[in-house]
């Protein structure tokens, strides 16, 4: 069956505007590709600021210079000497009264500072190998064609120091040996030394006072990051420059503000804890003062559900926040995890690769693992638990074979008291808090977890942590 349906015409403005609308997209994807090779560091940055207009200055003044002066200055020097090499070859020719040339050799060293000889008999050699950049090569080949018109052979490789041409003179060649200063500008390289010297003296200048302007950027970010991650800062003090000062200074008092903050939430969750275990614990005095029964059973199981809820609820808004952070053996962590498990029951695989050795928040890192595997080992039969420290991260991953949790629904179980009908999340005590509490822990610590669908057929728990 043929689409028969009309296809859209492109505008008017895109038909004449579309070389304009290419060249837009080819100069959007060169951008693309210099962008990502750019630095992406602050320094790395900030060195190549500095450095590429130097770079670029000192191209544009090398060119001008071997354009305009070195190959101004070389030209002129070849044209000298072409000169009296053609005036020699015009006073052999026109006055030949000196067969073997003792009076013009003689004249030519004295007066001309070249040497000339005659080569009687000879050819001249074959074409040698032409240098890759010459300009005194290519000037005195100018030179002599414009000037003397007779077949040549020049030299400018094989000494350093000597300039050698051969002309044929018909029968003989007139071989003339000169000074190479006396056809190049050969101290002009100075001002190239001396103009890469500078640059790299600049450029040293410039690394000295970029890292000095970097290092108190990098101990602020370095600052921020230990303490986003819950690890101890340590003394900081804001220095460098008076915007980066500004911020050092913000960061501090925020970083106060938030310490004051966590100091007072704990005090009053500590005295709202010790009330109310106060009066549970009456509770319990006055149920055991009463006579044994089922209505008493019943109340004493209400009163520790009810301590085990208070425990729940204490520990997430707590958030462990308290706990400094340590160099912990992660191993020996999920070790013990795997040992509480099988002592209750259940059956938990472990493995573990890499350096166990991490900075962490022990008690809660263990309480966070803790609720992972205890969530799995009430929803399945078998629990894997793996450990992976590579590439600067920590990943822990909880694998069972219990129902899992639909993808619609894994974002929402960290939910605190969010409740599945079949609820995962699900604690004993019926709070609904274990991943949530998991996951606040996880991020106390700059990480994070995810779920999936587990090789196992249940549920995956993937515990990412920076280290």
């Amino acid at each position: 069956m043929n689409d028969t349906s009309p296809r859209p015409r492109p505008s008017l403005w895109a038909l004449r505007n579309e070389p304009l609308i290419r060249v837009r997209l080819a100069w959007r994807r060169f951008a693309r590709a210099i962008a990502e090779r750019m630095p992406k560091g602050l320094y790395g940055r900030s060195l190549l600021i500095v450095v590429l207009p130097m770079i670029i200055l000192q191209s544009v003044v090398a060119y001008v210079f071997m354009e305009r002066h070195w190959d101004l200055v070389t030209r002129r020097l070849s044209e000298a000497l072409t000169r009296d090499i053609a005036a020699v070859i015009a006073v052999v020719e026109t006055y030949p009264q000196d067969p073997d040339w003792d009076t013009i050799t003689r004249i030519a060293r004295r007066d001309l500072g070249i040497s000339v000889s005659l080569l009687k008999g000879e050819e001249l050699p074959p074409p040698g190998p032409k240098p890759f950049f010459s300009l005194l090569d290519s000037a005195i080949s100018d030179e002599i064609v414009a000037r003397i018109h007779r077949p040549f052979w020049i030299d400018t490789v094989g000494n350093s120091d000597l300039v050698e041409i051969r002309v044929d003179m018909g029968t003989d060649v007139l071989r003339v040996i000169a000074r190479r200063s006396q056809a190049y500008a050969s101290n002009s390289h100075i001002f190239l030394v001396w103009m890469v010297s500078a640059s790299l003296v600049l450029l040293f200048i410039a690394i000295l006072f970029l890292r000095n302007q970097i290092r108190p950027i990098q101990r602020l970010a370095d600052a921020a990051e230990s303490f986003g991650k819950g690890r101890p800062v340590g003394e900081f003090k804001p220095t460098g420059a008076r915007e980066v000062r500004r911020a050092g200074e913000a960061f501090a008092v925020m970083r106060r503000r938030i310490e004051r903050q966590i100091e007072q939430r704990t005090a009053m969750l500590a005295g709202v804890s010790h009330d109310l275990r106060t009066v549970l614990t009456r509770f319990r005095l006055q149920l055991a003062l009463l006579p044994p029964g089922a209505e008493i059973e019943a109340l004493e199981a209400d009163v520790d559900e009810m301590q085990v809820m208070l425990e729940a609820y204490l520990a997430f808004a707590r958030g462990e926040g308290d706990e400094e952070a340590v160099a912990s053996d992660v191993g020996e962590i999920l070790r013990s995890i795997q040992s509480e498990a099988e002592r209750a029951g259940f059956e938990v695989k472990l493995g573990f690769d890499g350096d166990p050795m991490l900075t962490v928040r022990p008690n809660a890192f263990k309480r966070m693992i803790g609720n992972l595997v205890g969530n799995a080992c009430r929803h399945g039969e078998h629990v894997a638990l793996s450990g992976r420290h590579a590439e600067g991260y920590l990943f822990v991953t909880v694998d069972d074979d219990g129902p899992g949790v639909p993808e619609e629904e894994r974002a929402n179980v960290f939910r605190p008291f969010y409740r599945l009908d079949e609820a995962r999340n699900q604690d004993e005590g019926g709070t609904g808090l274990g991943l949530a509490i998991a996951r606040d822990i996880a991020r106390g610590h700059g990480g994070d977890i995810t779920l999936d669908s587990a090789p196992m057929g249940g549920l995956r728990a993937v515990v990412r942590i920076p280290g």
